[in-house]
């Protein structure tokens, strides 16, 4: 900009002023922009398990009402994935980690013992799938009222669905 007879220094100052304004406003609604990909990014991706639904509906010891575990115990714990409209667990791959909800949560927990096998476990005409986890891969320690229940969609160890279903824990001694 040539500064003119008519332009006096006060209205070149202002000029100055108002390119360096809009330049600063470019520059925040760039760095807002590329601050709210990155939350968007990060809250897509596998790291962020507190945004997952858990959409497994689940039974931890069918037919039992208290779900009693006894962390102490060598056995396996029953666990029942029931068929809903959203999911049939028997035309997915077994690829299921279950125990206390932060020793799941942390990407570890039991490993079924078998791929299961198919039964109506709560007579609503639709084949569930039961899996048999070994108790001591659990993590369940005797401070836990559910146990978790998740679903690996890849083999890789992506995040598919989870479920929690309510637990007493007994046999509170050492192990």
């Amino acid at each position: 900009m040539d500064p003119s007879p008519d332009y006096d220094a006060a209205q070149l100052g202002n000029d100055r002023s108002d390119k360096a304004s809009i330049a600063r406003r470019g520059f925040l609604r760039v760095s807002a922009g590329l601050a709210a990909t990155g939350v968007g990014i990060a809250s897509l991706s596998g790291n962020v398990a507190a945004h997952f639904p858990s959409d497994l509906a689940i039974d931890i010891k069918p037919g039992s009402d208290q779900n009693s575990i006894n962390p102490n115990s060598k056995g396996v714990i029953p666990v029942a994935v029931l068929q809903t409209d959203e999911f049939d667990p028997t035309s997915e791959d077994v690829r299921y980690r279950f125990g206390a909800p932060d020793v799941v949560g942390d990407g570890d927990g039991a490993r079924p013992a078998h791929d299961g096998h198919v039964e109506d476990v709560d007579g609503d005409g639709r084949d569930d799938l039961v899996l048999h986890f070994p108790t001591d891969k659990t993590g369940f320690d005797g401070d836990e009222s559910e146990g978790r229940l998740e679903w690996e969609r890849t083999e890789s160890g992506e995040h598919g669905l989870s479920g929690t279903d309510t637990v007493t824990i007994v046999g509170r001694g050492s192990r």
